[in-house]
């Protein structure tokens, strides 16, 4: 039975470099037969870096979504761009945003997406929230809150539109499914400091446009399952949206990047 770790949010522009030496082990300790990342591996200067780094240490393949940190200092056609040219080049690296569905056992099919936060769920008008994403990201800087609305909206529905082509091909051919995203798609998924988020907070810490996909396409194949692993609220949690739709949430924290869990498929 195919064996998949998972870790979310490992921040690697943080940690030393012993501890991600640490965790790197920890992969290889696991004997898993892949990786799966949800996203935050450090920031435009240096993810790729990161990359280059688990591709040699640990000679398996990485399924990986970026995350809003992934792009800091820079921008979001610039990163893609850099990540694109990465994982052509690379033997184990696998970009789940520019790629289609992914047998990861018999009956088990990968899907994946960077997803973001698009301001639809909370109060978006009234949050005051100012993430670093919106001083620190080119395409979101120098904004006001009602013209950075629109940009957030049009992220989101570039990860809902991507799901919304790859998730029923996947079910078609697999009971099961798995999808990786960084940004939780409901808001009962988007813990935050051991609660779920507040109306300040969701608008930042949810993708409502991805969460609508999920449901109204697992209503349609109330045969199949998905399991859905995101982070982005460093918050740890799990959901079961419906019957055959569970969303887990991993914890993380800022400079000591773990191993979520060792996920086994059939």
């Amino acid at each position: 039975m195919p064996r998949l770790a998972w870790a979310t949010d490992i921040h690697f522009e943080f940690a030393s470099v012993d501890e991600i030496v640490v965790f790197c082990q920890s992969v290889v300790d696991a004997a898993p037969d892949g990786l799966l990342i949800t996203g935050d591996i450090g920031q435009a200067q240096s993810v790729e870096r990161y990359l280059r780094t688990l591709d040699k240490a640990l000679s398996l393949p990485v399924y990986f979504v970026l995350g809003n940190h992934d792009f800091y200092h820079g921008s979001i056609p610039g990163v893609r761009a850099a990540i694109s040219t990465l994982v052509a080049e690379s033997t184990h690296l696998r970009w789940m945003s520019e790629i289609g569905v992914v047998a990861i056992g018999e009956e088990t099919g990968l899907v994946g997406h960077d997803g973001w936060a698009d301001g639809r769920c909370g109060d978006y008008a009234t949050s005051r929230v100012l993430l670093n994403d919106y001083r620190l990201i080119r395409e979101l800087s120098g904004h006001t809150p009602g013209t950075r609305l629109p940009i957030l909206n049009s992220l989101g529905d570039e990860a809902a539109a991507h799901f919304r082509r790859v998730l029923p091909e996947a079910l078609a051919r697999y009971p099961r499914v798995v999808a990786i995203t960084h940004v939780p798609p409901f808001a009962e998924a988007a813990w935050y400091q051991g609660r779920i988020s507040d109306p300040d907070w969701l608008p930042h810490f949810c993708s409502q446009a991805v969460g609508a996909v999920f449901t109204e396409v697992m209503d349609a194949y109330p045969d199949r399952e998905l399991l859905v692993l995101c982070g982005h609220t460093h918050g740890g949690g799990a959901v079961q949206v419906r019957p055959n739709l569970r969303v887990v949430v991993g914890a993380a924290e800022y400079g000591r990047p773990v191993m979520q869990e060792v996920v086994e498929v059939r």
